[in-house]
C-alpha cells in the first residue's frame, strides 16, 4: 500500500517541487496539499495522511501551532522542513517538542543541484517513519502468561503524538531491566539520531547539577542545529551543556554535545578532539567514533547509551565498549520514536540493561558515583 503524503507549505514552488518528488515513487501518494497551519488541520482530518510534511513559517497559522493541534485532533507523523540557521534550528527544536517526529533542511539549491540525493533522502524519511508508524499501530501479538507484561511508555516525541512510531517490530519489547549497580564511571556517552533531541531532553533534566562523571552527547544533527541546541538543553538543565569545541576538558557535571558536520573524539586525558566531518562516513557526527575512542581510552570506565534513532550507528562502538568491559544501555522499543539505533544494539546482545525513556535519566543519577 501506498504511504499517503500531505505536504504542507506556503511557498507554490516547494509544494509543487516537493510534490513531484514524492509523486516520482511509485509507492507514496501525495494526497493533498495545504497552504497553511489551518488547511493543515482540516486536510490532515479530512485525508488521514500517513505522513505530513510540514514548513513553519506559514501564513494564517505557523507550522509548530499546526502540529500541536494535529497531534490532539488527529495524531500523525509530521517531518518538518527548517532553515539551516540558527533561528531555523530554535523553530525546529520547539516544533519536535510539539510532537514532530523528524526534520529535514529546506534547502533550494540542494533541489536545484542534487535532486537525486534530495529525492533518495526524502523519500527514504518519508517511508521510514511511515512503516515505523504503521506497526506501532498493529495489535500486537499475546505475550505468554511465563512472560513479564510491560505497560507501553508515552513517545519520545509527545504524549499525544502517534508516538510509538517505531523502526521495526521484530524484536518485543523487553521487561525494564533491574536497577544498575553504583560504580564510579570515568565517562557517560549517550548516542542518538531520530527523536533524540526531545529523548536527551528528557534524560538530560533529570540528572543533578552535581552529576559526577562527564558526559559526551552524540546527536545526528546538521551543523546549523548543534549550537543553538545545546543552549537550549543548558538552559533547561541543571548539568551544563554546551557545544563541543576542540580543546575542552572534560569535567563533571558538563555535557559536550558533538558539533554538527564534524567528528568527536576524547583521549585518555579527558581531552576532546573535534575533527573534520569524513565524506566517507555517512553520519556526521558518528556514534561509532566516539565509542570507539572512548573504549580506547577509558577501558572499563565508560558507561554508554544508545538512545531512539534509525540504523545502526553505535552497534560498531558499544561493541568495542563491551570488549573492554565497560557498559551498555539501550533505550526499549516502547518508548523509542525509531527503534532503530538501540534495536541494533540489543540484536547483536551488547546492551548491559534495556529501560525506557523515562527511567534512564534516572537510573543515571543512580549509577554513577
Amino acid at each position: 500500500m501506498a504511504v499517503k503524503v500531505l505536504v504542507v507549505d506556503d511557498s507554490g514552488f516547494f509544494r509543487r517541487r516537493v510534490s513531484e518528488i514524492l509523486g516520482a515513487d511509485p509507492n507514496i501518494q501525495v494526497v493533498g496539499t495545504a497552504t497553511n497551519g489551518r488547511e493543515a488541520i482540516e486536510q490532515a482530518q479530512a485525508l488521514k495522511p500517513d505522513v505530513i510534511t510540514m514548513d513553519y513559517e506559514m501564513p494564517m497559522m505557523d507550522g509548530i501551532t499546526a502540529v500541536k493541534n494535529i497531534m490532539q485532533r488527529c495524531p500523525t507523523p509530521v517531518l518538518m522542513f527548517s532553515s539551516l540557521t540558527h533561528e531555523g534550528a530554535r523553530v525546529t527544536l520547539d516544533a519536535l517538542d510539539a510532537g514532530a517526529v523528524d526534520f529535514l533542511p529546506k534547502n533550494f539549491e540542494d533541489i536545484s543541484r542534487n535532486p537525486e540525493k534530495v529525492k533518495q533522502l526524502l523519500c527514504e524519511k518519508i517511508h521510514t517513519i511511515a512503516r515505523s508508524n504503521r506497526r506501532a499501530s498493529q495489535p500486537q501479538p499475546a505475550v505468554p502468561s511465563s512472560a513479564p507484561v510491560v505497560a507501553p511508555r508515552p513517545s519520545a516525541a509527545s504524549s499525544a503524538s502517534p508516538g510509538s512510531v517505531r523502526q521495526s517490530a521484530s524484536v518485543a519489547p523487553a521487561a525494564t531491566s533491574p536497577a544498575p549497580k553504583r560504580k564510579s564511571y570515568r565517562l557517560v556517552a549517550i548516542g542518538t539520531s531520530t527523536g533524540g533531541p526531545v529523548a536527551l531532553q528528557r534524560v538530560l533534566t533529570q540528572l543533578p547539577a552535581n552529576f559526577p562523571a562527564p558526559i559526551l552527547l552524540i546527536q545526528h544533527m546538521p551543523a546549523a542545529f548543534t549550537k543553538a541546541f545545546a543552549e537550549r538543553l543548558d538552559k533547561l538543565c541543571r548539568i551544563s551543556v554546551k557545544e563541543a569545541e576542540d580543546g575542552d576538558v572534560l569535567r563533571p557535571g558538563l555535557a559536550l554535545l558533538a558539533p554538527g558536520g564534524k567528528q568527536m573524539m576524547v583521549d585518555g586525558r579527558g581531552v576532546v578532539k573535534i575533527l573534520p566531518g569524513d565524506e566517507r562516513l555517512n553520519y556526521k557526527p558518528c556514534v561509532d567514533i566516539t565509542f570507539g575512542s572512548a573504549a580506547k581510552s577509558y577501558n572499563d570506565k565508560v558507561l554508554a547509551v544508545v538512545l531512539t534513532g534509525m540504523g545502526a550507528d553505535g552497534r560498531e562502538g558499544a561493541r568495542l565498549l563491551k570488549q573492554s568491559g565497560s557498559q551498555v544501555w539501550a533505550q526499549d522499543e516502547a518508548s523509542c520514536v525509531i527503534y532503530g539505533m538501540p534495536m541494533a544494539v540489543v540484536k547483536a546482545n551488547l546492551a548491559d540493561a534495556v529501560y525506557s525513556l523515562d527511567d534512564i535519566g534516572r537510573h543515571l543519577a543512580e549509577a554513577c558515583i
